[in-house]
């Protein structure tokens, strides 16, 4: 059997006294989308935190091609090949739209087609292009997470981790992102490990998916049986005005009985 590109095996993390996540196990293949729904506080933004080395795991292992990763530096991850995309954007606010593009291939040696990757970046988010020399502040939620997404693709990862990228975005820009993610996916052959509260979304692009409830996964299914399951529809794929109050009983329900 081919080795997954990443393997988390029973991964621990805790906030001080907290623990954030327990015994998580998950993997990705070279080449999928993995998606991890779950409610708020149950742990997603902890498992690419663990990942991405910027927290580390009080036990368990963190695999990236064969090779324990877990308790590096996030700058030594990132040169392996993962990008991580945090909630939140997280731009260079007085930078310029190509000075943060650019920031994404700090770590690169082939310079020679860093500036010709730009073309490339431009190609999916033709905005971006447009506002090539303004600050990354003044630009709009939406434009910043693409400009986020790009500055992330620049390193030309193996692997992309997304935190939220649909938070705060109108539901016109929110499909215009996730398809670009698909199409980065299939073009790029980028693995994604998404983490999304949009379910609908989400399962949608992706292939296999990973359901946390209080730091647990509860459920491991590919998509498109995911998106058949009944406490699936109940919890996250209700009407939107339900989602609150799905939430809620979704950390009730036992769905690991």
């Amino acid at each position: 059997m081919t080795e997954p590109l990443l393997r988390l095996s029973n991964v621990e993390t805790s906030y001080g006294p907290i623990q954030a996540i327990r015994g998580v196990s998950l993997k990705v293949s070279e080449g999928t989308i993995v998606t991890v729904l779950g409610a708020n506080g149950a742990g997603k933004t902890t498992v690419l935190k663990t990942i991405s080395g910027v927290m580390d795991p009080d036990k368990g292992t963190v695999t990236f091609e064969g090779k324990e990763i877990q308790r590096r530096d996030p700058d030594k991850v990132a040169r392996l090949g993962i990008a991580h995309v945090p909630e939140g954007r997280e731009v260079f606010p007085y930078l310029s739209v190509r000075e943060n593009l650019m920031m994404g291939a700090y770590a690169r040696r082939d310079r020679d087609t860093v500036v010709g990757d730009l073309a490339r970046i431009h190609d999916y988010f033709p905005v971006l292009a447009e506002r090539d020399s303004q600050e990354a502040a003044s630009l709009s939620g939406g434009e910043q997470q693409m400009l986020a997404i790009g500055r992330a693709l620049m390193a030309r990862p193996k692997l992309l981790l997304l935190d939220e990228p649909s938070l705060g975005l109108s539901p016109i820009l929110m499909q215009e992102i996730f398809a670009i993610i698909a199409r980065v996916n299939v073009e790029e052959g980028t693995a994604i490990l998404l983490v999304e509260q949009n379910a609908h979304m989400a399962l949608e692009i992706g292939e296999k998916g990973y359901v946390l409830e209080v730091g647990r996964i509860v459920v491991e299914d590919s998509c498109a049986r995911l998106r058949e399951q009944k406490d699936i529809q109940e919890f996250y794929l209700g009407k939107q005005d339900q989602g609150v109050r799905g939430e809620k009983r979704w950390k009730r329900k036992k769905l690991w009985r």
